[in-house]
This record gives structure tokens, sequence and C-alpha cells, in this order.
């Protein structure tokens, strides 16, 4: 009798393959298909309720139309074909948000896709994927029609005018593998939130290209300023060459924060990974003493008890750590969400999750196209969604409050 691995389902020999994970084209998913569907169904019936004022078979007094039935719709997405059933009102006026919504970055991925395999850039991959999506026929002239159904609304919304002020700006990067002439380069995404007056984020703009060049931060802080962007407090990112000179250029007097994450992650590329623990508890206690003074004591015995141990870590401590703690000039409420560039982190996940089926992008334009596209769903939720951040006080005020200074100043001040 043979004898039993100890393992419980399936034995596989040495030599044979283990299956891996599903991949996102990969294995039936038609669970997560059935879901979407139900979803976007119930979505469409939403949407004709609130256009006609009056669900099924509702008697209601606002009523503004009829049903008149229902026509088969099909949606090649990438966990396969929704199958829905299109409402319609009988005056012929209801548009479906839901298609215009979700289909944007869908066809910018395909756009991509269909793109690389006529230019013959396409792994075997892609070509599966393509072929998925799009079906096995297109042409360049199918291609460049899609592109530049696709373009208009992109550049209208990257050149939109910005009204109101915006407290905070948040910059973050991220590199995508671009095809550039006849080599690969790994391009810079720049992605810019905002948060305005009423305390909503918005997608502000999106760029691509040298993040190391101070010429192309001015760039972009100009092309910012001429749609509008005004009342900024504070600029919140990593520490970009030639960042801080666009900034006093541009927006003379604002803050900026650098952010923590990416600070401590610089710190703990100079230490052992042993030390990697102690390096950040050693921070966060900087990072969260809410006492200028005790900071400064607690800042400067962390420098003589690493000046010997790691010399880089300590000089680092002493010139740039009071960059990371600029968010104690702002209201206590704001601190935690403005520490770092985190609120785009999860937005590069995002990005990320798309990206990854292109791998190498045929040109800049594609990447710029698919990245917009997918940013303006996320800012079409943002400023519809819940509010991000609570201004007690009129933006652009001084931040400090009574509640921070100590009993025996606020007495003489007033």
């Amino acid at each position: 009798m043979a004898r039993g691995n100890g393992r419980t389902g399936t034995g596989k020999s040495k030599g044979e393959e283990q299956p891996r994970g599903r991949g996102l084209f990969e294995g039936s998913g038609e669970e997560l298909r059935q879901m979407v569907e139900r979803i976007c169904q119930d979505v469409l019936e939403a949407e004709l309720t609130e256009y006609l004022n009056a669900g099924p078979w509702e008697r209601a007094q606002g009523r503004t139309g009829y049903r008149n039935g229902y026509k088969d719709r099909a949606i090649n997405t990438r966990i396969g074909t929704l199958r829905l059933q299109v409402p319609y009102s009988r005056d012929g006026g209801f548009a479906p948000r839901l298609f215009a919504r979700y289909q944007r970055s869908e066809r910018a991925l395909q756009a991509t896709l269909m793109e690389m395999v006529l230019q013959g850039v396409s792994t075997r991959r892609v070509g599966r994927v393509t072929e998925l999506l799009c079906g096995r026929n297109f042409s360049a002239e199918t291609v460049a029609n899609l592109c530049k159904q696709m373009d208009g609304p992109i550049r209208t919304f990257l050149s939109r005018p910005l009204r109101g002020s915006y407290p905070y700006v948040i910059f973050d990067a991220r590199y995508e593998k671009v095809r550039v002439a006849d080599h690969v380069v790994d391009q810079a995404v720049l992605v810019i939130v905002g948060v305005n007056d009423g305390g909503y984020r918005e997608v502000l703009g999106v760029e691509i290209g040298d993040l190391e060049s101070e010429s192309t931060w001015g760039e972009i802080f100009g092309r910012l300023r001429d749609r509008g962007l005004s009342g900024v407090r504070m600029v919140v990112s990593d520490d970009h060459r030639g960042l801080r000179k666009a900034i006093a250029r541009y927006f003379g007097g604002i803050m900026w924060q650098r952010c923590q994450l990416h600070f401590l992650r610089n710190l703990c590329g100079h230490v052992p990974r042993s030390a990697r623990k102690e390096l950040a508890a050693t921070l966060h206690r900087l990072w969260e003493s809410g006492d200028p003074a005790v900071y400064r004591r607690d800042l400067a015995l962390a420098v003589e008890q690493y000046r010997s141990r790691w010399p880089k870590v300590a000089a680092l401590l002493e010139t740039d750590t009071d960059d990371t703690m600029q968010i104690m000039h702002v209201p206590e409420e704001h601190r935690k969400r403005l520490r770092t560039t985190n609120v785009i982190e999860r937005v590069n996940e995002m990005i990320r999750a798309r990206t990854r089926v292109v791998r190498i992008f045929p040109n800049r334009e594609s990447c710029l196209r698919l990245v917009t596209a997918i940013l303006m769903e996320l800012h079409e939720d943002w400023i519809t969604g819940y509010r991000y951040l609570t201004f007690s006080e009129e933006p652009g005020t001084p931040a400090e409050s009574t509640a921070a200074v100590p009993e025996k100043l606020v007495a003489v001040a007033t």
C-alpha cells in the first residue's frame, strides 16, 4: 500500500509543477462574474428609478415617466462577459451612467492592448487577453478611433479649471515601463490629489516625465496655477529634487510636509534588517510628540545615539526630520491623514491592478490614457462620496488654536 505524505488533498510529485493562485484572467471566475452582473443590474434599475422618480408599479405623485421594457446587452470586461437587461423609459431619454463610467477605463485598457498587438510588441499572455477583451479582428483604424474618442474627455479632465481653494495638495509617483523609440525606459507617473475647501478629495492632475528635474516641477506647478489652483497651505510628497524650489517659486510661503513613510523607508535602507524595528520605534516616538520641546530633546538624543552606530542615519535625522513634522502646524484632526502620501499609495494599487496586465506600454500616450481613465472614475467617486477632512475653521486661516497653547501664553495673549 502506498504510504501517504501526511498532507491532505492530492499529492504532487516533486517534478510536477504546483498550481499557482488564480491570476486576473485565469480560472473560471464565474462566481465573481455573476456577483458583478447582479450588482450592475441593480444599479441599472436604481438609475431608472431615479430618472423616473418612481419605482416599478409605484404610484408616486412626482413620477416623470414610465418604463418601456428591456434590451439585452453584453459588456466585455476583465472578469468575463456581463449579460445585462438594460431598462428603457417610454420617452427614450434614459441613458445609463453605469456604462459610461465602467467602460471608460476598460476602453483605455483595450486600446493599449490593441496598440501593442498592432505594433508587434505584445507577449503571448497579452495576446490572449487582447483576444478575450477585444476579439481577434481589429484594424489600426479601429484603434485610432477608439483612442480619439477617449482623448477628448481626458484632455478636458486634465485641463479643467480648478475653482475654490485647495488647502492641501498631495503628490506621489510610481514608475511604469514605457517603450520609447526602440528601447524600454522607466517613466515616472505623477498623481496629484487635492483636498478642497469642502473637505473632499479631487484628482487634480496626472503627469508623466522626469521628476528629478527642477524645470519639470516648475512646469507642473505652472500648469496647476494657470488652471486656478489657489489657497494651498501645505504640499505633501516624498523628497523630489527640485520640488521645494518650485514650491517657493510658484506658491511662496506654503509648508512642505515630507512623507513620513518614505522617510522611514529611506532611513531603513542604511541600517541592518535586524535594526529596522528599533529605528521605526524611535521615529514614531518623535512623530507622536505633541510638545516641540520634547521633540527637540528626543531628536538630539536619537542623533547622538546613532552617530557612532549609523552615521548616515544620524546625519539624515539631524537635517531632514523637521521636514516630516510640518503637520504640527495644521489642525490636529487633519494630521493623521496628512502625515504620508498614503491616500495616493492606495490609488497606485488600483492603477497597478490594471497596468500589470500591460507590463510595457507601447508609448507614453497609452500610459497617460489608461492611468487617467482610472483616476477619472475615482475622482467621480470622491466628489460624490464621504468628506475626507472636516474644516472647523475657514481654510487658509492659521491652524493653531488656543487649545494647543499653554494657559500662561493664552493669558498673555488675551
